[in-house]
């Protein structure tokens, strides 16, 4: 089988780089030629690990192919992904340009029957729309399916996902699709990967619903933080004692700075929107957007109270991307936190292991280190912003002798407490009491 895939972002290169480690012949297509041309000598334009080592492989092996031309992505290709950004509207509502034009392109450039494939996080109702917006284009009367075949690829550990998934997802009103479908990710079948068919209005709904009740999650246990903090009680611990019930389950109660990225924000808003629209307004996942931003704040309040006020204080930041293996910054806790606590006067020192160059253009006046180390230099609080593996197993003596003060805000509560006041630190982090060093 060929197929190809249009949008060479995250979500479309590992898609394309995966399916081509499957034995598909793939050909990704972009309308960025600087893009595609990074990428037909193997440069990856994103950090994540793996994927630079399967494009070169794909690459070598003759199975994984780039170019800019619509036609030539369309011409051979039975199966069509769609990946392209789908950018939230000032309204919230996503963003379905880049969605049609590609359906645009599609339909003047069909030679025979395909089945055109929404992977990008699309609303309710865009299968139906971009079936109409290929018809209303076509050049010839060539039949074609439309499936949604939506992505849960987690940023830092997005191969592993696509390899090894929950769950593939499968969207038609035609059995042909499915078969099709069913065939192309018949790898996974050794793996026995559920693979849940359904019509597309209801995958699309899932994808929607899948990711605003794990953003639920994390503002939920974040709340649950703040009153712990307020009682007495250790939220590491609560999160434990519900995560094993299994109706619960463990995964997403980790108390932190809030969630950011590209999707859970995004897709909150969509899904708002949605509700708006059909006359029903979300509650809950509206709350959820809210005390996310509520939690950024209260991590500068956070800060401001260990340090006694942050003005004319130098501030060390360990990570900035919004998670940990990835150099994406969109919505990151730390821009807001960041920007924030400059804004009140505080000198900022950052390293990032992969996200310093963008970091730089987002934050403008932040200072950049090279290094973990370098970072504490003269640092009044160390704070813990992004919890790479790297900073999971910190040298405190050599902290101490580079800070000004030995305070660490541990944002991700990566450190047990005991251990860091044993080194002469105080520890403030997200749920639990403030330990202080023995006098």
């Amino acid at each position: 089988m060929h197929i190809s895939v249009i949008g060479t972002g995250y979500v479309g290169l590992v898609t394309g780089a995966c399916f081509a480690e499957f034995g598909v012949n793939v050909t990704c297509m972009d309308t960025d030629a600087r893009r595609i041309a990074r990428l037909e000598k193997g440069e990856v334009p994103f950090f994540e690990p793996g994927i630079t080592e399967l494009v070169a492989k794909g690459i070598k092996e003759d199975r994984l192919h780039f170019t800019t031309d619509v036609a030539k992505a369309v011409d051979k290709a039975l199966v069509i992904f769609i990946a392209v950004g789908t950018p939230p509207k000032s309204d919230g509502s996503a963003d379905l340009s880049y969605v049609e034009e590609v359906g645009r392109g599609i339909a003047k450039n069909m030679t025979g029957y395909k089945v055109i494939v929404t992977k990008s996080t699309v609303p309710v109702g865009t299968g139906e729309k971009l079936r109409e917006v290929i018809k209303a284009n076509q050049t010839g009367r060539f039949r074609f399916d439309i499936v949604s075949n939506p992505e849960f690829l987690r940023e830092g550990s997005a191969i592993e996902d696509f390899m090894r998934p929950n769950r593939v997802v499968i969207g038609a009103d035609s059995e042909q699709a499915v078969a099709i479908m069913k065939d192309l990710y018949r790898p996974l079948y050794l793996l026995e990967t559920p693979i849940v068919v359904t019509d597309i209005p209801t995958a699309e709904m899932i994808k929607y619903a899948s990711n605003a009740f794990l953003a639920v999650k994390i503002s939920f246990i974040n709340e649950i933080a703040t009153v712990c903090e307020k009682v007495g009680a250790d939220v590491q611990m609560v999160s434990k004692g519900m995560g094993l019930d299994n109706r619960i389950g463990n995964k997403f109660l980790h108390a932190g700075p809030g969630f950011g990225g590209s999707c859970f924000p995004k897709d909150l808003a969509a899904l708002v929107q949605t509700g708006e629209r059909v006359g029903y307004p979300f509650q809950i996942a509206g709350a959820a957007a809210k005390v996310n931003y509520e939690q950024h704040l209260r991590m500068v309040e956070k800060v401001k109270d260990a340090c006694g006020g942050v003005k004319g204080k130098t501030l060390g930041v360990l990570g900035l991307s919004f998670k940990p293996n990835t150099n994406d910054m969109r919505e990151a806790p730390s821009l807001t936190i960041l920007s924030e606590l400059m804004k009140e006067g505080a000198t900022i020192r950052a390293y990032d292991p992969a996200s310093m160059e963008e970091s730089m253009k987002l934050l403008p006046g932040m200072v950049p280190c090279q290094d973990t180390y370098d970072v504490a230099e003269g640092a009044d609080g160390l704070i813990i912003m992004t919890e790479w593996n790297q900073f999971r197993n910190l040298d405190f003596d050599r902290l101490k002798k580079s800070m000004r003060q030995p305070l660490l805000l541990d944002l991700r509560n990566t450190y047990e407490s005991d251990r860091v006041v044993g080194f002469g630190f105080r520890h403030v982090s997200v749920g639990r009491p403030t330990k202080n060093p023995a006098a």
